[in-house]
């Protein structure tokens, strides 16, 4: 056994000679080639890492001291100066279109959105909720709910218990019980008793330290003499 594996020794160094052999040669006859393709990763790494540098940090900077003033008018309920500035700080709006590339300019579609959203302009709150991105836990289900609210007071009942639905899908103490609840209203609405009567339960399950926990026991109880009635 021991003779065989000796034979084979000297076949398998040769296997990889041939290999190695192989490969030196490729290398030689495309020498320029990859040299070039060496040189093309090199200027682009380098070029992305000068984009972020000198170009979107300071823009992103510059985007935060601008979008400072629409969130303090956000807060205050001054949609409009929150959406289109006050002439000498941009609007949400402005902060999109002319640092599209920023974070902040992301943040402000959602902040628009919202804006619209309590200014009963309910399409446009649909169109900016859709176009923010985000991962958050928390941010990701209240877009999906805001777009809910708004295709709700379009009375399209359907996409709103949709949104509601995607909303739920990221489970959290504050946002959770709030769409369960809404969903739960969109059952209501469509007499869907059963489906209402569940979430509201889940809600006394799950979540019994909520603000929604005390009106889902008086929902309950309502839905079941409307059910038994049906």
């Amino acid at each position: 056994m021991s003779k065989k594996k000796k034979e084979a020794a000297p076949e398998q160094f040769e296997t990889v000679e041939n290999v190695l052999s192989k490969s030196e040669q490729f290398i030689e006859n495309n020498q320029k080639t990859l040299t070039t393709i060496v040189l093309v990763i090199l200027i682009l790494v380098a070029g992305f890492l000068a984009f972020n540098r000198y170009y979107k940090t300071p823009m992103e900077e510059e985007a935060q001291g601008q979008m400072f003033r629409a969130e303090q008018y956000f807060a205050q309920d001054s949609f409009q100066l929150a959406l289109n500035g006050d002439g000498n700080y941009l609007g949400f709006l402005d902060i999109i279109d002319e640092y599209g590339i920023t974070k902040s300019a992301n943040l402000a579609n959602y902040y628009a959105g919202i804006s619209y959203l309590k200014t009963g302009q309910y399409n446009q709150a649909i169109e900016y909720l859709d176009d923010f991105k985000t991962k958050d836990d928390i941010l990701e289900p209240l877009k999906h709910g805001a777009i809910g609210d708004a295709y709700l007071e379009l009375g399209e009942d359907d996409k709103a218990l949709k949104f509601y639905n995607k909303a739920l899908k990221e489970e959290n103490e504050f946002t959770t019980p709030l769409f369960m609840s809404k969903a739960a209203f969109v059952y209501e609405l469509q007499e869907e008793f059963e489906e209402a009567i569940e979430l509201y339960e889940e809600i006394k399950l799950k979540y019994p330290d909520s603000r929604q926990e005390e009106e889902a026991n008086k929902s309950i109880t309502r839905l079941t003499i409307r059910k038994h009635n049906s």
